[in-house]
């Protein structure tokens, strides 16, 4: 039976680890977390937060997905939002989903990350 979400994979372009580090820990606060050595040789790198795993891995001809994204949690959602747009990171609300605040933002290789709060 499945118990929880163990992790959510992204595809990022090769050789594009340092971007994806400075966004993933310097933007978003998360944590980088070691790769197995046999999968460290394949590029991409891992980060953590809140008990949220995020995998971004190598991909060859990669395009980012337009729909395709992860949901993120996160308290004091106006706060967090204003923290991304000082670092330069996109944000855009949608106000569309029933009992929640929510907005959208792009990592530098193009993945789209919802985050949402849900309302009190």
């Amino acid at each position: 039976m499945l118990v929880a979400l163990d992790h959510v994979q992204l595809a990022a372009p090769p050789g594009s680890e340092p971007v994806l580090r400075a966004y993933y820990v310097d933007v978003l606060g998360m944590t980088e977390t070691p790769k197995p050595p046999a999968l460290a040789a394949r590029g991409g790198c891992w980060f953590a937060a809140g008990g949220v795993q995020l995998h971004l891995g190598a991909e060859e001809d990669f395009r980012p997905a337009r729909k395709a994204h992860p949901g993120l949690r996160v308290r004091d959602i106006q706060a967090y939002a204003d923290r991304l747009a000082a670092l330069g990171a996109e944000v855009t609300w949608d106000g569309n989903l029933p009992g929640h605040r929510r907005f959208y933002s792009w990592d530098p290789v193009g993945n789209r990350l919802e985050f949402l709060e849900p309302l009190a």
